[in-house]
């Protein structure tokens, strides 16, 4: 491995471990406060470093591993920009940018092809076909319905609700790949999806609780 490649790999592994830590940082603090605020801007930052390094670690050395890793930083890093985004065109909900309308085709087509991935590999028995159907059904729906929504115009119910859902599934990503670089030995496509399963019923609540 060359020495930008290792680089490449220190910087990302350093920015998702603190994507994990501001994350839980913006969980735990009041919502909207000085604290929450810092944590979620640290957070998206994060968020972008590894999307990047992950690209960057892609070029440097493709294997089939790395490009599904490539779809799915595509898929979580859309989460928390979209999420950001939903509070950054400012209080009126301002009409979509091109790079929101950008932003969503490219989460959908990638999560598209990422489906599509995972429907082969399950027809050659492979059960990681599971985890890319997961997580490009997931992402695929978030994008086609940002799409619907910015086509015709309409503003969220509630945007801090969909600001704080995108976050939260956001960070749900991160700790899936964490959690698959640490225990897929034991776990299998189990150290992929449990993630998935404790953070829907989570955004769930939250949808719920400030979805008024």
């Amino acid at each position: 491995m060359t020495a930008l490649g290792t680089w490449a790999i220190q910087l990302h592994v350093a920015a998702g471990v603190l994507a994990v830590l501001a994350g839980l940082s913006a969980l735990v603090t009041a919502k909207g406060g000085r604290r929450h605020r810092l944590a979620g801007r640290t957070f998206v930052a994060s968020m972008g470093l590894v999307v990047a390094t992950t690209f960057l670690i892609l070029a440097l050395g493709p294997t089939s591993f790395r490009v599904f890793l490539a779809l799915v930083a595509v898929f979580s890093g859309y989460l928390a920009f979209s999420g950001y985004r939903v509070l950054s065109r400012g209080p009126a909900g301002d009409d979509p940018g091109a790079v929101d309308w950008a932003a969503a085709v490219g989460v959908a087509v990638a999560c598209l092809g990422l489906g599509g991935w995972g429907v082969v590999r399950l027809a050659g028995g492979s059960s990681f076909g599971v985890v890319l159907v997961a997580f490009g059904a997931i992402g695929l729906a978030f994008g086609v319905n940002d799409l619907r929504r910015f086509r015709a115009s309409e503003r969220p119910e509630s945007r801090v609700a969909l600001h704080l859902t995108r976050m939260l599934g956001a960070f749900v990503a991160t700790v899936s790949a964490v959690s698959a670089v640490n225990l897929t030995g034991a776990l299998g496509v189990v150290a992929w999806l449990w993630p998935t399963a404790v953070g829907v019923p989570l955004i769930a609540y939250w949808a719920q609780k400030y979805g008024g």
